[in-house]
């Protein structure tokens, strides 16, 4: 088998670690790119020195050369590329989070029932993390025992890009939709992925953007205006599963704290572990309590091994060497999760799923 032909749809700021795992896997070949942006599209074709550029993905979809795309576009139009792509015959990786409701996931996930010579693998990155994959093995070994209680956290400051990402049209949400489904999708991955049985949660819209504030710099989204902001600015959820397990969770954009923060524990009954901010396992050895960090190259998330890691593992999905790590099944009980959160903060209520 020659090398897998891949076309990148959108290429805002996320699409660069997609193409650079392509341009570093022997296996992967970018021979296309589509952005809505035309001048985008041209200046990125010229980088890549590739002569097929459109500002219309359907048009890249009927390019019969390629096997595979990657979807880096706003959130809203993932589930309708996805779908696309597949009648058109190629295997898809899409950027988190699979789309913006439940309905659209399971619809993305009857269109991949259509075609089961091809996949879709949804882009949850940290689970090609080199502290995942490490943690992942001691806890498959059984050195945890059964996790039944995880919680994590993603806050920032001050961290609201701003343009699409604060845009409910077009992202779905904020910080919850956006961090949130790393952070849990990482618990949920390494618990053994429970079904989820409710969800509890707040989503709070009560600092906006603070675009007031002065002397601290922040990313921004390529089309940020101060003046536009329709998302939460933080959320918190308590999820149940129907094993029993539990998981807690707060995100922000903005948010009265000290510092920007990111931590994820797993509780098992015969050990824990943190794996951010970095991995360390905590277990109990004749009688003693016993903390060890693994001798490894990253104890953190490495975003550029992550992302090369997940691109890689792709790229071997397509030549059928390997079985995606994230099906599209994950993308759909992850849409019940986040969608949930933001029901249950509207409603005031828990959330029970059948």
């Amino acid at each position: 088998m020659g090398k897998i032909k891949v076309g990148v749809i959108g290429l805002g700021s996320i699409s660069k670690q997609h193409i650079q795992g392509y341009l570093h896997n022997q296996d992967a070949e970018i021979i296309a790119v589509a952005d809505i942006n035309e001048e985008r599209a041209k200046q990125k074709a010229e980088e890549l020195n590739i002569t097929d550029y459109y500002t219309d993905y359907r048009e890249l979809l009927q390019n019969n050369e390629i096997d595979a795309v990657s979807i880096c576009t706003w959130n809203n139009s993932h589930a309708e590329i996805a779908i696309a792509a597949l009648h058109a015959g190629k295997n898809v990786l899409t950027e988190k989070p699979l789309c913006k409701t439940v309905e659209e996931a399971l619809a993305v996930e009857e269109a991949v029932k259509k075609f089961p010579d091809q996949f879709l693998q949804v882009g949850y990155v940290r689970r090609f993390g080199t502290n995942t994959q490490v943690l992942k093995r001691f806890i498959d070994n059984g050195e945890l025992g059964e996790i039944y209680y995880a919680k994590a956290s993603c806050l920032r400051v001050l961290g609201n890009p701003g343009g699409w990402f604060a845009d409910t049209d077009r992202s779905g949400g904020g910080p919850l939709i956006d961090l949130g489904v790393h952070v849990i999708d990482l618990c949920w991955y390494l618990m053994g992925k429970p079904k989820v049985k409710s969800v509890s949660g707040n989503a709070y819209q009560k600092l906006g953007n603070r675009s007031n504030v002065e002397f601290k710099s922040f990313y921004k989204a390529a089309d940020y205006n101060a003046e536009q902001n329709t998302v939460e600015d933080s959320a918190n959820a308590l999820i149940r599963f129907e094993n029993g397990a539990s998981l807690m969770v707060d995100v922000s954009f903005a948010l009265h704290t000290k510092k920007n923060e990111i931590s994820v524990s797993l509780y098992g009954d015969k050990g824990g572990a943190d794996i951010e901010p970095s991995l360390e396992i905590f277990t109990e050895k004749n009688n003693i309590m016993l903390n060890s960090t693994p001798q490894i190259d990253h104890l953190s998330f490495n975003f550029q091994k992550g992302f090369q890691n997940e691109i890689d593992h792709f790229i071997r999905c397509n030549k059928g060497e390997e079985k995606t790590i994230a099906p599209v099944e994950d993308g759909v009980e992850m849409m019940k999760i986040l969608t949930g959160v933001y029901q249950s903060s509207q409603e005031q209520k828990e959330i029970r799923f059948d």
